[in-house]
């Protein structure tokens, strides 16, 4: 009773479609990452997730609202790190994930995009850094997609049941094939059963079909929005990207310490620099750091200047060609031997600049009230603590260059002043650097204390390592007179260690005028008067 109403064979070609699905391997997961990426991108990744708290508390922020997050973040810094990213097919995407994919896409076929990947490329902390900058855009744009996300995640459902309902068929056929006779013929109600599934098979995929199309209709919604907010966010991105890589190349951070330097501590530094003294002149000190590097490239050690002139010595690069000739005579070869022991060789005679000092390079720096105060309407702001610390920080770089040692002395009433130590033989930490550039007084004006640590300075070198010739830079906008007992020690100090004294007195006040004391104190002093032009002491940077 009820034998076969159906034949086994036309059952399993209506169910055809679904075969194999149940019995097969599964399928390779979709992906959830849009940027294409190795293990050591992975591991990039991880690391600077783990290291960033304020990259894990936006992506907690994120999660609260908005699902798989933490993978779009991913996606964005591999997008700003990695050298040649590249983006995956959106069929090859889970669909949870098709909104991240949207995202990813609109950044990588922005234009702006590159401007920001050619100052992150490589640099984990840079591309953190560019996921933060992006993430008022990134709540917008999560906002504004969620209907896509619901759909989204809608069509991941109805795919997952589409997979069930073909299990579903397998397993009926199955059963149907085992309860089949010999002829083919399945009973009814197993023949019922397969047919009730491959009906449901039918309706999930149709269910597929229509939750995959809403998906791409909300997507399409959604993009407009997207790739307007994701171009703002790229460009601001990028633009604050190049300015906290110029910040760090005028305060001389150099890139390899920077790439080694954590993210804790790396974005410290960056607050720091920003919002310091010195934070709005970080173009100030990079023009100086420029100009500096201009003149020493120029700066030729014993060069031969100006000739004005013929005069006696033993100096063979100067010697003149009628001196050299007499060489191509044999007689004559004793005569010019002689003469050259006697340093009585006829010479060009030359007018060049004074010789290079061996000793530390001393920068002094007023930091009486005064000098933070701008002095002209044309000098934008810039004060003259400013163009003072930003020349001292140029001179140290000259001091690192010339393998000699540097040390600044900050300097406002008598008791008030501190000494910052850069020895050539030590690294210098840019926190100490920092330290230096932000101390300030605020008092009044003494000179007596500075030149003396100077010289305290000096003579210790003089004395520890046998260094003479040190360089003493004075920067200053005030005049103070000294006792005369503290001027005898000066110079009987300058006459034992020959060291030179260049002051630079800034502005219009008294320490500009004919005859003042510090006019009588330096061996070299210039008038600064605009401070937005660090090349009013340039011939300085070939001198000393």
């Amino acid at each position: 009773m009820g034998r076969t109403l159906r034949k086994l064979k036309d059952l399993a070609n209506h169910a055809g479609r679904w075969l194999g699905l149940g019995s097969a391997a599964p399928a390779p997961a979709r992906a959830t990452s849009a940027v294409v990426a190795d293990r050591f991108d992975a591991m990039a990744w991880q690391e600077m997730y783990d290291q960033a708290e304020p990259l894990r508390a936006l992506a907690e922020d994120l999660n609260e609202t908005h699902d798989h997050t933490t993978d779009l973040l991913r996606d964005l810094f591999l997008s700003a790190y990695k050298v040649a990213p590249q983006v995956r097919g959106r069929d090859e995407m889970d669909p949870t994930r098709l909104v991240n994919h949207q995202v990813i896409t609109s950044v990588m076929t922005s234009p702006e995009f590159e401007d920001l990947h050619r100052e992150a490329a490589g640099d984990q902390y840079a591309a953190a850094m560019a996921v933060l900058a992006q993430a008022s855009a990134l709540r917008r744009i999560l906002d504004q997609s969620r209907r896509a996300s619901e759909e989204a995640q809608q069509a991941k459902t109805a795919q997952e049941a589409a997979e069930d309902a073909a299990r579903t068929v397998e397993k009926a056929l199955q059963q149907a094939t085992e309860a089949a006779d010999e002829e083919g013929g399945v009973p009814t109600v197993e023949a019922d059963a397969v047919e009730r599934a491959i009906n449901r098979a039918e309706e999930a995929d149709q269910e597929v079909q229509q939750a995959t199309q809403r998906t791409r209709q909300a997507l399409a919604a959604a993009a407009p929005g997207t790739r307007t907010a994701v171009r703002a966010a790229l460009a601001g991105a990028a633009d604050a990207a190049r300015e906290e890589m110029a910040l760090m190349r005028a305060w001389g951070v150099e890139p390899g310490h920077l790439e080694r330097m954590p993210f804790e501590e790396r974005a410290v530094l960056a607050q720091r620099l920003r919002t310091g003294r010195l934070g709005s002149f970080a173009e100030l000190i990079g023009r100086f750091r420029q100009m500096a590097f201009g003149e020493r490239a120029r700066k030729v050690e014993h060069a031969p200047g100006e000739l004005v002139g013929i005069t006696l010595g033993d100096d063979l690069s100067r010697v003149v060609p009628s001196e050299i000739a007499q060489l191509g005579t044999p007689a004559l070869r004793a005569v010019f031997v002689a003469r050259f022991v006697e340093a009585r060789l006829m010479l060009y005679d030359s007018r060049g600049e004074a010789p290079t000092g061996q000793g530390a390079i001393i920068a002094c720096v007023d930091c009486s009230s005064s000098m933070a105060t701008p002095r002209r309407r044309e000098s934008d702001g810039i004060t003259a603590e400013a163009w003072a610390k930003a020349c001292a920080l140029a001179l140290l770089d000259q001091a690192r260059q010339a393998k000699r040692d540097f040390v600044g002395i900050l300097f406002s009433s008598r008791d008030q002043i501190s000494v910052h130590a850069f020895p050539a033989s030590q690294p210098v930490p840019i926190g100490r650097v920092i330290d230096f550039a932000e101390d300030f007084f605020g008092g009044g004006t003494d000179f007596e204390a500075p030149l003396s640590t100077a010289v305290d300075v000096l003579e210790a070198e003089y004395n520890e390592e046998g260094r003479p010739r040190g360089d003493i830079v004075f920067i200053t906008d005030g005049e103070c007179g000294v006792s005369e007992e503290w001027m005898r020690r000066w110079q009987e100090a300058k006459h034992q260690l020959g060291h030179r004294t260049f002051g630079i007195a800034v502005g219009d006040g008294p320490a500009t005028a004919p005859g003042s004391f510090l006019d009588s104190l330096c061996d070299n002093l210039r008038n600064l008067r605009d401070l937005t032009d660090p090349r009013a002491v340039a011939d300085l940077f070939r001198m000393i």
